[in-house]
């Protein structure tokens, strides 16, 4: 199922596009903690227990769009490590990250469609999607 399908029957399914609410949904749990100037956010698994956490520094957008790239991760990945690969082996994570982003992208642009004329630049900015992620839409 590509990432723009799973985003649509999540949306379907929950009533809702917000990664907030459907983690809650899914009792995967969110928290919010200092992970410094260069980590937005990242996934755990541990106990059985599902866990994205986000950076408190972010702001609203980028605090929304992380949640949305780790429920990607939670839905698509959900025992893999990323963190741990990245540090500890030679194995490239660079696929898992972009079907996360791609389910973050699709998710938060919903249901919506483009406006009569607007680019799809304005489109993503409007459906708060940070620009640096437009690439994956």
């Amino acid at each position: 199922m590509t990432e723009k399908r799973k985003a649509r029957e999540l949306i379907l399914t929950h009533g809702t596009n917000s990664p907030f609410e459907i983690a809650a949904e899914k009792n995967i749990m969110v928290l919010f903690e200092d992970l410094g100037k260069q980590t937005w956010g990242y996934y755990s698994h541990t106990n059985r227990i599902p866990v994205i956490h986000i950076n408190n520094r972010l702001n609203q957008e980028q605090s929304t769009y992380t949640c949305g790239h780790e429920l990607g991760h939670a839905l698509l990945h959900p025992r893999i490590n990323t963190p741990f690969l990245r540090s500890n082996t030679f194995y490239s994570v660079d696929k898992l990250e972009r079907q996360a982003h791609r389910l973050a992208v699709h998710l938060l642009v919903g249901l919506t469609d483009p406006e009569p004329g607007e680019t799809k630049q304005q489109f993503l900015t409007r459906c708060g999607i940070p620009e640096m992620f437009h690439m994956f839409y």
